[in-house]
């Protein structure tokens, strides 16, 4: 336990250097916003531990079953564009696209992708709206859990939760959370 958590430490600071390293164009920013700092994905969680939110139903009939082949289109964070995954999770709910201003500080993050309706609190059983303000129960990344939000966008679908190895690093990343229908295509 004690090697595991040594691991799990080093691979995060690691994984935050190389972010912090890094930046990528985001089709929703103006380039003023294009810095490590606005793009949110320093400190993210790449890996994750596969359990679910409470409430988190299995999708009944995903495009993607568990255990499928894809490729991600996708690029919330360096590596992942064009990696192939394996599927390790499908879930039907809805997924946001949150603002907020990180509990350990600094500026606030925008349009993070993704975070679904079970990851908010006291989230009941209606969506919420774009506009509407919440508290994030999150914990992708560094200062997100107990972070005040907006939703920018909101969508009822399928996500997934995938393992696949970084284009960047060939660093193998598992369960991570969340990857929706639309940025995944059948692995050839």
């Amino acid at each position: 336990m004690k090697k595991l958590k040594m691991l799990l430490g080093t691979t995060s600071v690691m994984a935050a250097l190389l972010l912090s390293a890094c930046t990528g164009a985001d089709d929703n920013q103006t380039p003023k916003e294009n810095t490590a700092s606005h793009t949110g994905h320093e400190g993210m969680n790449h890996s994750g531990s596969g359990e679910v939110p409470a409430g988190l139903k299995e999708a009944k009939q995903p495009a993607y079953p568990v255990g499928s082949k894809v490729i991600i289109h996708a690029d919330h964070m360096p590596g992942m564009n064009g990696a192939e995954a394996t599927v390790s999770g499908a879930f039907d709910t809805t997924v946001y696209t949150v603002t907020y201003t990180p509990t350990t500080g600094g500026p606030p993050v925008k349009n993070h992708k993704w975070v679904i309706h079970e990851e908010i609190e006291n989230a009941g059983d209606n969506p919420f709206q774009p506009g509407d303000e919440v508290v994030l129960n999150a914990d992708h990344m560094e200062g997100m859990k107990g972070a005040k939000a907006v939703i920018d966008s909101a969508q009822q679908t399928t996500v997934y939760m995938v393992d696949y190895i970084d284009t960047k690093t060939g660093e193998q990343m598992t369960n991570h959370k969340w990857v929706t229908e639309d940025e995944l295509s059948p692995a050839k």
